[in-house]
Formats: C-alpha cells, sequence, structure tokens
C-alpha cells in the first residue's frame, strides 16, 4: 500500500503508536495519533515529534464525524478489535492494521516470527541471539518490548528480523508472511480479549496463514491443537518434541537435545550444559534451534549460542540468596501455564507468591501442580480469594492474603529456612497493581535485595 499522502489514524498513543505514527510520517502520510485517555500531556507527545506539521493529536473521543479522507488505522496491541471506536472505523470504510502489518509492508529482507502462550520471549530472544552470531544485521523486535516500526527505517534486504508476535498483534494482520515462524503451544489465555477458546486458537494459527509451500512453520508436537494444525498447516513444517522421538525436527533424548534430518541424528547439546532451567525452557531451545535450522543457520552456530545463552530477565530469573533462601523472580509468569512451568523448574521447598489481575483464567492445573513443593502460597491482588478458594478446594490449605507486594516479600523472608526457594510467579496478569510485569519483577528484585 502506497502511504505517502494518506491519512492515517493511529490509535493509541503509548511506545507502539509512537512508533508507527513516526513511520507513517517518514513514509509521507499525514497522521491523527489518538488516545482515549484524556489525560495523556499532549505536550509531552508533541514533543516526540519536533517540527513535525502533518501530525494532529486527539485525546479523549474519537472525532464524530470522522474526517472523510481517513483511509486507514493503525491500531496498538492493547485496543480491542471489538471495541466501539474501532467498530466505528471499520463501518466508516476504514482499513484496520496493527503495528505488525504496518512495520511489515515497508520491512525489508527476512522475517522469522515466534508466537505461543508461552516460552515467546525466551524463545524470541534466543532466536535473535543465534542469528546475530550468524548474521550481521539482525533486529529482535515486537512483543518484546522493542517496536517493529522503529527497527524498520534503519533495514536493508540483507535484515533478518526475529519477532516476538502475541495474539493481540496477530488479529489484524492482512500479507504478514514471515519465512519462518513458530507456535509454541497454545493454552487458555486472554480469554477477556478474545472470548472463546476457538477464537484465541485462530488467531494464534493466523501467524502462518499466509506463508507459502517453501516457508517453514514450528510447531511443538506435544500441543494437541498444534499437532492437528500441522496438517492443514499449508506450508512445510517442522516439530520440536520434549517427550517423542521425531524422525524429522528436534527432540529431547534424555538429557540430550537431538536433531533428527533426513534419517540422520545429530546431538545439539546436552540440557546440564545449558544456562536456563526447566522442561519448557529445553523446548524453548528447540523451538529456536528448528527456526534457525529451518533458515539455514550450521547446527554448530546454533550449538554455541545457546550455550552462551542466559535466562531472560523475569523468567524464572535468579535474583540472589539471603541467609541460605533463594529468590526468583518469575514476574512474566502471567498465566497459570506459565506459573506451571516456574514451580515446575523449583528443586526445594518453595514459599510461592501469586495473584494479580483476573484474565478469567482457572487455576485448577497449577494448584494440583505444586506437586507437594510448595510450603506456603502468599496471595495478593485482584484474584487471591478466587486462587485461595480453588486452592482450598483441592487440598491446599496454607495461603496467606498480603496487601501488597512488599508484604509478601517480607511474610516470605520471615517464614522460609535455610534451603527453600521464595518464588515470584503470580499467574496473573499484573495491571491493577502496576503497569506491566516488569515494573512488578524489578519492584521484587528491589525488595528482595533490599531485606
Amino acid at each position: 500500500m502506497e502511504l505517502a499522502g494518506t491519512y492515517v489514524l493511529v490509535f493509541g498513543a503509548g511506545i507502539s503508536g509512537i512508533g508507527a505514527a513516526k513511520l507513517l510520517l517518514a513514509r509521507g502520510a499525514r497522521v491523527l495519533l489518538y488516545d482515549a485517555n484524556k489525560e495523556k500531556d499532549r505536550e509531552e507527545l508533541l514533543a516526540q515529534f519536533p517540527g513535525e506539521d502533518r501530525l494532529e493529536i486527539v485525546l479523549g473521543a474519537l472525532p464524530d464525524p470522522l474526517p472523510p479522507e481517513l483511509s486507514l488505522a493503525i491500531l496498538s496491541p492493547g485496543v480491542p478489535c471489538d471495541c466501539e471506536e474501532v467498530q466505528r472505523l471499520k463501518a466508516g470504510g476504514v482499513r484496520i492494521w496493527g503495528e505488525i502489518e504496518l512495520a511489515y509492508e515497508c520491512g525489508r529482507g527476512d522475517v522469522l516470527a515466534v508466537t505461543g502462550t508461552n516460552g515467546k520471549t525466551t524463545t524470541t530472544s534466543l532466536l535473535g541471539a543465534i542469528m546475530q552470531a550468524w548474521r550481521e544485521e539482525v533486529y529482535i523486535v515486537g512483543n518484546i518490548g522493542n517496536p517493529y516500526t522503529e527497527a524498520v527505517q534503519r533495514m536493508t534486504d540483507q535484515a533478518v528480523t526475529v519477532a516476538e508476535i502475541s495474539s493481540f498483534q496477530l488479529e489484524t494482520i492482512e500479507r504478514f508472511a514471515p519465512k519462518v515462524s513458530a507456535i509454541l503451544n497454545i493454552t487458555p489465555d486472554h480469554l477477556n480479549r478474545h472470548h472463546t477458546m476457538e477464537e484465541y486458537i485462530r488467531v494464534k494459527e493466523l501467524v502462518a496463514s499466509n506463508q507459502r509451500p517453501g516457508d517453514t512453520c514450528v510447531l511443538n508436537y506435544e500441543d494437541e491443537v498444534l499437532r492437528k494444525f500441522g496438517d492443514t498447516a499449508g506450508t512445510k513444517v517442522i516439530y520440536f518434541s520434549s517427550l517423542h522421538r521425531l524422525n524429522q525436527g528436534f527432540y529431547l533424548d534424555g538429557d540430550v537435545i537431538c536433531c533428527a534430518d533426513g534419517g540422520k541424528v545429530s546431538e545439539l547439546c546436552r540440557t546440564g550444559e545449558l544456562q536456563i532451567l526447566g522442561r519448557h525452557n529445553y523446548e524453548n531451545v528447540m523451538a529456536a534451534a528448528a527456526m534457525a535450522y529451518a533458515y539455514g543457520v550450521p547446527l554448530e552456530v546454533i550449538r554455541q549460542a545457546v550455550l552462551r545463552f542466559q535466562a531472560v530477565e523475569h523468567r524464572i530469573e535468579y535474583v540472589a540468596e539471603k541467609q541460605g533462601v533463594v529468590y526468583y523472580n518469575d514476574s512474566k509468569g502471567t498465566n497459570p501455564d506459565a506459573a506451571i512451568k516456574g514451580i515446575q523448574a523449583m528443586t526445594r521447598p518453595t514459599l510461592l507468591i501469586g495473584g494479580g489481575y483476573d484474565k478469567n483464567s482457572e487455576y485448577d492445573e497449577w494448584i494440583q501442580a505444586f506437586d507437594g513443593k510448595v510450603k506456603y502460597l502468599v496471595l495478593i491482588g485482584q484474584t487471591r480469594e478466587k486462587i485461595a478458594e480453588t486452592a482450598h478446594r483441592l487440598g491446599f490449605s496454607n495461603t496467606v492474603f498480603a496487601d501488597g507486594l512488599e508484604e509478601a516479600v517480607s511474610f516470605c523472608a520471615a517464614h522460609a529456612d535455610p534451603g527453600d526457594a521464595v518464588l515470584l510467579s503470580p499467574a496473573c496478569a499484573s495491571w491493577g497493581m502496576f503497569p506491566n510485569y516488569e515494573v512488578r519483577g524489578r519492584m521484587f528484585k528491589e525488595l528482595v535485595r533490599s531485606l
């Protein structure tokens, strides 16, 4: 789509909206930057676009009627497609894209895209590290915190873009077509946004919807939904598996990660050589390795990169040892399935801090995954009563309510014995108490270090 001379609405004035607006302006478009929050600082927003006369800012209510020359709207990921304002735009004949589609349309080089309910950030970071060991021009973007649209303006035809893509971002793609995609797993999440599990699955599978027969989609063999999807994906499929030996793909055999290709089996590495913990991380390694291998990266380059890789911040991240108690920050465990991976990685008796914003999740499987490891479940936030009720119904009664993260950390420090672990792995989003899981995780680390 030719953007020069078009009039484009950017919906949302956060980090992705600012990046989208700057890219549109660089491509010659006129931009209406809109945010429903009328309390935002207009002057602060304008300061990010010095001397720009093709930008206008609207805060509060969407213009009514819509400007007749408006032809395209770029949605920030946090804007639901079914909200009233977006429905008005659609009814007015305005084309709807997300930041990912805009960046893809303007970008250069090849795209490798990672989605899934859990493990996206670790897999994206690891794949980025592998690609950086092999290619000179690599961009690691998307839901990982680096706006795709900002990287676009620096790209050449030799660029490799490694993108973490959320379900929110996939809702609005049209032509987005990565050379290699991966869906790591699909478990219930964001049902307050997608409403049904069927819709959530459909949106996740969109990551491969525009891929060509010569492209590759990497899928988790242990996920029944994805194994079924592999039969109809319409592109080349490579599996990874933590429980089965595969004739083609990457699999875990005891403590060895293997690569099977055309009847030949090669050892990638042993799990004891890795600097990240847990079976879920071995799956992340296999997914990243499979994507890189499908793109043509030599196995030895992949091996050296995965052996150097260290844990992503906020994902079962070692914080400190205080009086014989080890503290781990798993603030990125924002849903029950992710938090299950966190508790499964613990090898010590654990005091677990959970709770937060309610995304309509159920917590039974998380509680059942405690497997005798959890000494206390310390609960904070909006979901604490719901989680405690679930725990008591399932026979776990050692629950404690805390009024905030500081009180929760203090309780754990006072009740942990040498040899125990304290794990922040909330199984819930951070909203309502913190702006995001990063702020929550960093506060936890500060509180631990100050003990």
